[in-house]
């Protein structure tokens, strides 16, 4: 039985937060999210069996724990923080990343895009593949161009599996809160969610072809595109200040 990783870590999300819900119920929030990302959803038989074959079973939070040495005891909690409203950050270093998932004639690409919440400092970069290795290379990068001194102290992300495993590992290392939106919660990401839009009327649509043929081409194009974005172009919510104007003020 093959199921993306991504339906597998929403199914994995919901179980958390509700542990009682069944399969059916599951299914109708299952069917919302692959919808509005173009993705094909499964059967709920086949979600009854991702539950049981990823041990999906949580306790309820409100049942303790009779035997402190038992299994449920001792078993290491993979916990998350997570938002329920838009962050209010006024200093810079409270950073939203997303994906962006392109289909050009039957082929895949992915960019990956982050915000400065505040200083709307953005960075993107397209990759062939989603994985959270590459989301990592893609954090290094956005470490070394960005611009403020005190450095990056909060990341904000949804739940998809890129956000997971060896990336969330790499924040931990680097002391790098990392907070998790609810499902179906995309107006929690709205300073990200914006930016994707901007990023998709200005440069992704104008170069797909671009991103389907010669994806370093269009990288290094994207990197000329996000010079001009945070250097030169105006921005309305900083008061028509460019990115940098508004860091160095």
């Amino acid at each position: 039985m093959q199921v993306n990783s991504e339906i597998v870590a929403f199914i994995r999300d919901i179980r958390e937060e509700h542990p009682r819900i069944g399969k059916e119920k599951i299914k109708k929030f299952l069917d919302e999210y692959c919808k509005e990302r173009g993705m094909r959803t499964i059967s709920v038989s086949t979600i009854g069996k991702v539950i049981k074959r990823y041990d999906l079973t949580f306790a309820p939070s409100k049942l303790g724990y009779h035997n402190p040495q038992s299994g449920w005891a001792t078993r290491k909690v993979n916990y998350k923080s997570k938002v329920r409203h838009s962050p209010k950050y006024k200093e810079m270093g409270y950073i939203e990343i997303d994906t962006i998932t392109k289909f050009i004639q039957g082929i895949k690409r992915y960019i990956l895009n982050a915000i400065d919440i505040s200083g709307k400092v953005q960075f993107s970069y397209a990759f062939r593949a989603l994985s959270s290795r590459n989301t990592v290379a893609f954090f290094k990068k956005l470490e070394t161009v960005y611009p403020c001194e005190s450095g990056i102290k909060v990341v904000q992300t949804d739940n998809g599996p890129e956000f997971l495993g060896e990336f969330n590992k790499y924040l931990k290392k680097r002391n790098i809160k990392h907070n998790f939106i609810y499902p179906r919660c995309p107006r929690v990401n709205g300073y990200i969610e914006r930016a994707n839009r901007t990023l998709q009327e200005e440069f992704i649509d104008l170069h797909l072809n671009l991103l389907a043929e010669d994806i370093d081409e269009f990288n290094r194009r994207l990197m000329d595109y996000l010079l001009w974005y945070n250097t030169e172009r105006p921005h309305k919510s900083l008061n028509n200040l460019t990115p940098i104007d508004f860091l160095l003020k």
